[in-house]
């Protein structure tokens, strides 16, 4: 079909939730993004007005804070109004937005992910040269170029679908993001899936071999020192790393094989909220719990009296 239908307004297919769990639903994802906002904003704080936190690692904290606030408020607040609405509709610049956005904010999970395992490689295999290599100077450089490549590598398939004329007005998804809206047309549509699957490939391809080459060293690392303190920290320090940056990963695959295998919409809106929702939380208080001087910051500043007396 050749019909142009450039309606300015867009439908949202939304996610099939039977009646009785609408507000238990609503209730869960608030509750969720409430506690995405206080931890991740109150990290960011605290990392800005403590001069001694602002320290190549802690940068590090921040980046990936702001980075979980923006992604999940691009969506949730958007997806909690469409639960609740009998009619879930959206505006072409803002589906567009918003597909912009929630996909800068997946690439630069990557991103910032692979800058902080090289930030634990160089942490735990050259300690006595950190401090040289990993200067506020680095760090700002690292995320500046982490957010230009993701930046980049979404604007490119996006800038492809924005030239398509549409001949339908409903996102086949709770969200828009560039499928979605690529899927709207009725033309070829070789050339926008092609770019997708290449930019997938190149941020993918490079998150996992960048982590992958990290941890290898630091293995190869602990295992030619036999340095049992060097193991437990190595141990303690990149364990959580890993296992978020491996939830992030599996769910973000879901998200891309849900599109090409055509799978259902409420699976695929699963997969998302999972790469959105679980490491925005545990990241903040992983991160506080394992890290020593954030953790005696949040003492202080929770348990006052507490802290005077000792």
């Amino acid at each position: 079909m050749n019909v142009t239908y450039n309606s300015p307004i867009l439908l949202i297919q939304g996610i099939d939730i039977p009646h009785p769990f609408i507000y238990p639903a609503f209730a869960l994802l608030l509750v969720a993004y409430l506690i995405i906002l206080t931890t991740n904003i109150g990290v960011m704080l605290l990392i800005l007005m403590d001069r001694s936190l602002q320290q190549p690692m802690y940068l590090l904290f921040f980046s990936l804070s702001f980075n979980d606030v923006l992604g999940n408020t691009v969506i949730l607040p958007r997806m909690m109004l469409d639960i609740v609405s009998t009619n879930p509709s959206i505006s072409y610049t803002w589906c567009f937005s918003q597909a912009f956005f929630s996909h800068t904010y997946g690439t630069s999970c990557h991103m910032v992910m692979m800058i902080m395992a090289f930030d634990r490689y160089v942490a735990i295999c050259h300690p006595l040269r950190y401090t040289s290599i990993m200067s506020p100077t680095m760090v700002a450089k690292l995320t500046v170029s982490a957010w230009s490549a993701a930046i980049t590598l979404v604007s490119v398939p996006l800038g492809l679908t924005v030239q398509l004329k549409r001949c339908r007005s409903i996102i086949p998804n709770a969200f828009c993001d560039n499928s979605s809206l690529f899927k709207l047309s009725c033309q070829d549509l070789s050339i926008n899936i092609i770019s997708e699957l290449t930019s997938s490939v190149i941020i993918h391809g490079s998150s996992i071999t960048g982590v992958a080459f990290t941890y290898f060293r630091i293995l190869i690392s602990c295992v030619s020192k036999k340095n049992k303190e060097l193991n437990r920290k190595a141990m303690q320090t990149c364990a959580t790393h890993l296992v978020l940056y491996l939830i992030m990963l599996w769910s973000g695959f879901l998200v891309i094989i849900s599109h090409r295998l055509q799978i259902h919409n409420g699976y695929r809106t699963l997969a998302a909220l999972l790469f959105l929702i679980i490491p925005a939380n545990m990241n903040p208080i992983i991160y506080a719990i394992q890290t020593k001087e954030l953790r005696t910051k949040i003492v202080q500043i929770l348990y006052p009296k507490v802290t005077q007396l000792q």
